[in-house]
C-alpha cells in the first residue's frame, strides 16, 4: 500500500488527545517531510526514523514520504510519535503487514539503532489509551509505569523490530507488569525531634486535616526536621490519588514507579520564579504545586522568596488547581498541594530568642513579616512559632512518641472523615463547613468573642473552623466543642487577623 494509517498521543497539559499518523509514498525525489504543527523534535525524527529503519534490516524508501500528524492545529512535541512514523513508512511500503495497525497506539523514541527509548508522560498517556479499547505499546522502560494505571492492555518493547515482528505475528511482545513499589518507606521519625510538643502537636493536626501551616522560630530551632518527618506521619495514597499524582509527575520525567503511592515531598529553593512555582513554558509545563499534586510543598525561608511569586499561590490554595493561560497555549494542572513553609522571626533571625542577640527595630520587624501579604497568610490554616531549645532539652534522651504512634490516630481521623464526608476537613466547602463543623454552644460564642477580639476574615472562621473539626475528629468526638475551637484559635492567633 502507499499509504499507512498509525496512531499515537500527544500531551496537552496532563490531557493525551489521540493523534493519527498518516504515511504515504509517492513518486518523485527522496524526501521525508513532516506536516501537523511538529516542533524540532519531531521534526529530528526524520534522521532517527530513517537510521533506525536501516539498522534494524529494513529498506528505507528512496521515494517522496509524506507524514501527516493530525489534528492539525495541534502542536506535537517530543520524540514520542518516532515509533508510530517508522511502523508506518515500514507498512506503507510493505514491508510489515498494516492491517492490524488500527488496534494499536504507540509512542516511543527511537535511537539509531533502532533501540527504543523512554518517554514522557507514560501513565498520563495509558490513562487515556485504555478508554479507547486499544492496545498501547511503549518502551519498557515507560510501560512498566504505564501498567500501574490498571487501564487498558500495555504491552513491552524494547526495539522497532520486536513491534515489527509482533504485528507480523512472528514473536508476541510481552504484557507489561507494574514494579513492585516500596511498601515501607524509610521516612525520619518524629521521635528523632527533641522538645517542640506544641510543634509536634500542630504537625499532627496538619496530617490529620490535611491543613497548611506555617512555623516561625529562629536558624536550628527544628522546623525542617518537623517538615521532613510530616510524610511519616500520613498514610500512603490510595489508588485512585497515587495515580493522579504519578501522572503529573510522568509528564515531566520525574515519576518513578517503585515510589507509588508515595505522597510527594517538594522542597524548592527560595530562589525559584513564579513559573518553576506555577508552571508555564511553551508548551505549558506543572510547576512545584502540581508536581506536589496530593503530596507537600515545603517553603524554607519563605520570606525570602518574592512576594509576587507567593502571591502566585492564592488561588490554587484555594482551588486546587491551577490554569494557566498563554497567548497560544492554555492548559489547567490539578494542585491539591498541602503547604509547610517555615520563617525566621527577623531579619537576624533572633528575635525574641533568649540569647538577646537581636537588634531589630520594631519597624525593621514589621517590614521584614510584611513580605507575606495579610491575603496569603489568611489562606494558612495553622501558624505556630517554634522556639529555640535549652542546652538541657537537647541534651537528654529523646521521650517523644514515635511517627507509627502518630500516625495511627492520624490514620483513624481520617477514617472518620472518609465516611462523614469523602475528603479531607481542609477541603470542605464554605456550605460544607456550616453542616459538618458547626460548633457546640460554647464553643460558638468563643469564636464569636474571639473573631470580634482579634479582627479576624471570613475566610479565618472558616479556616478556625475546619481545624477545630479536624481536632475533634483526633478526639473522637462527634460535636466540635469550645475546647476544640480554643486550640484551633491560637494557631491563629500569629496571624494578626
Amino acid at each position: 500500500m502507499a499509504l499507512a494509517v498509525t496512531y499515537s498521543r500527544a500531551l496537552d497539559g496532563l490531557n493525551a488527545p489521540p493523534v493519527i499518523v498518516e504515511v504515504h509514498i509517492a513518486g518523485g525525489l527522496p524526501s521525508l517531510t513532516l506536516v501537523g504543527l511538529p516542533d524540532t523534535e519531531v521534526k529530528e525524527a526524520r534522521d532517527r526514523v530513517r537510521a533506525a529503519i536501516v539498522n534494524s534490516g529494513f529498506e528505507f524508501p528512496a521515494k517522496r514520504i509524506t507524514v501527516n500528524l493530525a489534528p492539525a492545529d495541534l502542536p506535537k512535541e517530543s520524540g514520542r510519535f518516532d515509533l508510530a512514523i517508522a511502523l508506518g513508512i515500514l507498512a506503507a511500503s510493505n514491508q510489515i503487514p498494516g492491517n492490524a495497525l488500527a488496534d494499536y497506539e504507540f509512542a516511543g523514541e527511537l535511537s539509531l539503532s533502532g533501540e527504543l527509548r523512554p518517554v514522557r508522560g507514560a501513565l498520563a498517556m495509558a490513562l487515556q489509551a485504555g478508554d479507547s479499547g486499544k492496545i498501547f505499546v511503549l518502551p519498557t522502560a515507560s510501560a512498566s509505569e504505564a501498567a500501574l494505571c490498571n487501564s487498558g492492555t500495555v504491552l513491552a518493547a524494547n526495539s522497532l523490530l520486536e513491534v515489527c515482528a509482533h504485528l507480523a505475528e512472528q514473536g508476541l511482545l510481552p504484557t507489561a507488569v507494574a514494579v513492585d513499589t516500596e511498601n515501607s518507606p524509610n521516612f525520619p521519625d518524629l521521635k528523632e525531634v527533641r522538645g517542640q510538643n506544641q510543634a509536634k502537636r500542630a504537625l499532627e493536626i496538619v496530617a490529620a486535616g490535611n491543613h497548611s501551616l506555617l512555623m516561625i522560630g529562629p536558624p536550628g530551632s527544628g522546623k525542617s526536621m518537623l517538615a521532613a518527618r510530616l510524610p511519616g506521619l500520613m498514610p500512603a495514597l490510595g489508588h485512585s490519588a497515587a495515580r493522579d499524582s504519578a501522572a503529573v509527575l510522568s509528564l515531566v520525567g520525574q515519576f518513578r514507579p517503585e515510589r507509588f503511592a508515595q505522597r510527594p515531598y517538594r522542597s524548592p529553593h527560595h530562589t525559584a520564579s513564579a513559573v518553576a512555582l506555577v508552571g508555564g513554558g511553551n508548551p505549558p509545563r506543572p510547576g512545584e504545586i502540581s508536581l506536589a499534586h496530593k503530596g507537600i510543598l515545603f517553603l524554607d525561608e519563605l520570606t525570602e522568596f518574592d512576594r509576587k511569586v507567593l502571591e502566585t499561590l492564592r488561588e490554587p490554595l484555594e482551588s486546587g488547581r491551577i490554569h494557566i493561560a498563554r497567548a497560544a497555549r492554555q492548559a489547567e494542572f490539578p494542585a491539591e498541594f498541602q503547604l509547610v513553609a517555615a520563617m525566621n522571626p527577623c531579619m537576624c533571625g533572633f528575635f525574641g530568642h533568649g540569647n538577646g542577640k537581636c537588634r531589630c527595630t520594631p519597624d525593621q520587624i514589621a517590614r521584614y513579616r510584611g513580605k507575606l501579604s495579610g491575603p496569603f497568610l489568611d489562606r494558612i490554616d495553622l501558624l505556630i512559632e517554634v522556639p529555640a531549645l535549652p542546652a538541657e532539652a537537647l541534651a537528654g534522651q529523646a521521650d517523644g512518641e514515635t511517627s507509627a504512634t502518630v500516625r495511627a490516630r492520624v490514620e483513624q481521623a481520617i477514617a472518620i472523615q472518609s465516611t462523614r464526608q469523602q475528603k479531607s476537613n481542609a477541603r470542605l466547602s464554605p456550605a460544607e463547613v456550616e453542616t459538618r463543623c458547626t460548633p457546640d454552644e460554647a464553643g460558638a460564642k468563643l469564636l464569636k468573642q474571639a473573631m470580634s477580639r482579634l479582627d479576624f476574615s471570613a475566610r479565618a472562621w472558616h479556616r478556625i473552623l475546619k481545624v477545630a473539626r479536624t481536632i475533634a475528629d483526633l478526639a473522637d468526638s462527634e460535636t466540635v466543642r469550645a475546647p476544640h475551637v480554643a486550640e484551633a484559635i491560637q494557631y491563629r492567633r500569629l496571624a494578626g487577623g
